[in-house]
């Protein structure tokens, strides 16, 4: 008989995991890191996994530091977004976690801009990196991009960059709603 312990540890979504992510803008333009795959292209915000005991905003600072060479002190902004509650399983053997990614907002200059990384290395399990390129795509030509989490049809609708967003939960990505490429 499997102990309840052990039951939970293997089931889907037990475990919660929190992202912190971004949207930096530099006018009209936000920066997304694109990986190419060998059977798909996907975009993502710039951002990562908040470590065990690790502080909301010293997260996002440490992966906007390690991703885009970005200080956020030099930017302007820093609010939350968007909240995207992900329950969707994943291929491989472990058991998927539930994960909210909380995005936020910033707003660079041209010249700060000039200064950021154009590469982004991904480390992986193995120790092997993945390279993602940094993209300056137009805001309003997201929605049909294949980006997760799939932010793209609510970042197209922006009036603009620095619209007011007057609620904070996006859909749930559930297998309902996203498959994996």
């Amino acid at each position: 008989m499997t102990s309840t312990s052990e039951t939970s540890a293997a089931a889907p979504f037990s475990r919660i995991k929190i992202r912190t992510g971004a949207l930096v803008f530099c006018g009209d333009d936000v920066a997304l890191i694109r990986r190419d795959r060998a059977d798909s292209t996907h975009y993502t915000p710039p951002g990562g996994n908040v470590e065990h005991g690790e502080d909301l905003a010293a997260a996002l600072a440490r992966e906007l530091a390690e991703e885009l060479d970005l200080d956020v002190d030099q930017a302007d902004g820093g609010d939350l977004m968007w909240v995207v509650d992900q329950r969707v399983t994943r291929p491989g053997p472990t058991p998927p976690p539930r994960k909210l990614h909380l995005i936020y907002r910033f707003h660079i200059t041209p010249e700060l801009r000039a200064t950021l990384a154009e590469v982004e290395l991904d480390e992986q399990p193995d120790g092997s990196h993945e390279t993602g390129l940094i993209e300056w795509i137009d805001y309003r030509k997201t929605a049909e991009l294949p980006i997760f989490p799939p932010i793209g049809p609510a970042l197209a609708a922006l009036p603009d960059p620095r619209a007011a967003v007057t609620d904070a939960a996006l859909e749930a990505v559930t297998d309902d709603t996203y498959s994996w490429v």
